[in-house]
């Protein structure tokens, strides 16, 4: 089946359609770090960086930074490195250029690093950013 004559009078522009999807909307971040580490990765700045891009021009109401842990090491160690991984990424933040916004920061330490069944959650070696953004 062949179509004609349809793109010659603007049928088939749909560019009007498009939405700005990564826009001023509710978003969530993760940032991961290596074991026992609190410092920021290069690909992690990198990542706070073009979200803060993608950010301007909105209104940012708040962002969420929760520190977590890997279930390596103890429970007090864990729960420190967490708030230390959690006042990194926002330090990163504000240094990144982000609109100013409430920070509010939590840390989980390594509550919930291991299964049901002791298996320990690798992936828990990060820190979560909620950002709460609207258009202006």
């Amino acid at each position: 089946m062949a179509v004609s004559g349809c793109g010659a009078n603007g049928l088939w522009d749909r560019s009007g359609l498009i939405a700005d999807t990564a826009g001023c909307t509710e978003q969530r971040l993760d940032i991961y770090f290596d074991e026992g580490q609190a410092r920021l990765t290069q690909p992690a700045q990198q990542m706070i960086a073009m979200t803060g891009e993608r950010l301007q021009g909105c209104r940012v109401e708040g962002v969420d930074v929760i520190g977590l842990a890997s279930s390596t090491g103890d429970s007090a160690s864990n729960q420190t490195l967490s708030e230390r991984r959690a006042r990194a990424v926002a330090d990163a933040l504000i240094e990144a250029g982000w609109p100013s916004p409430r920070f509010t920061l939590s840390a989980g330490g390594d509550a919930g690093a291991t299964t049901d069944g002791g298996l320990a959650e690798p992936l828990r070696r990060r820190t979560e950013i909620v950002i709460h953004a609207r258009p202006q």
